[in-house]
C-alpha cells in the first residue's frame, strides 16, 4: 500500500532536517510542479524529479544545521490526495543560535508520491538561520 500523504509529508520534513538530499527526489512523481510562492527571487516551477534533484543538491553545500520539524498540524481536505501542513523547522546554527522557520506546505500526493506542491517558507528566517541573511538582502536590491 502506498504510504499516505501525511506519511510522504513527514518522510519530506524529516528527510531536510537531517540532510538526506539524495534521497528526497524520490518522494516525487516524475512529473510534478513544485512552487515557493513567497519566494522573493521569482522562481518558476520545478516540473520534473530531475529538477528537483538538482534542486535539493544545493543542499549539501549549506552550513550544517541541528534542526528539526515542530509544531507540526496536518489538515486533512475533502480531496483525499490533498493536505496542508503547518510546522517549523526549529534548531540552532552552527554557532548555537536558536532558529524556527515558520512554513506551510499544501501537497498533492497521489499513488504515495508528491504531483504537486506549494511551499509557503518564511524566507528571511530560512537565510538568517543559515547566516546569509546580508546575502539574501544584496540579492534583492535592484
Amino acid at each position: 500500500m502506498a504510504p499516505s500523504p501525511r506519511e510522504v509529508f513527514l518522510e519530506l520534513v524529516w528527510g531536510v532536517s537531517e540532510g538526506r538530499w539524495d534521497e528526497l527526489p524520490d518522494l516525487y512523481a516524475d512529473r510534478t510542479c513544485v512552487e515557493h510562492p513567497f519566494s522573493p527571487f521569482e522562481d518558476g516551477p520545478m516540473r520534473t524529479r530531475e529538477e528537483l534533484r538538482e534542486h535539493f543538491s544545493a543542499g549539501k553545500s549549506l552550513p550544517p544545521l541541528r534542526q528539526e520539524p515542530a509544531n507540526i498540524t496536518v489538515y486533512e481536505t475533502a480531496d483525499p490526495e490533498v493536505i496542508v501542513a503547518e510546522f517549523e523547522y526549529r534548531g540552532t546554527t552552527a554557532s548555537g543560535e536558536p532558529f524556527r522557520v515558520p512554513c506551510i506546505f499544501v501537497l498533492r500526493v497521489r499513488d504515495g508520491k508528491i504531483i504537486a506542491s506549494r511551499d509557503y517558507i518564511d524566507h528571511i528566517s530560512s537565510a538568517r538561520r543559515r547566516g546569509a541573511l546580508g546575502e539574501f538582502i544584496e540579492a534583492l536590491r535592484p
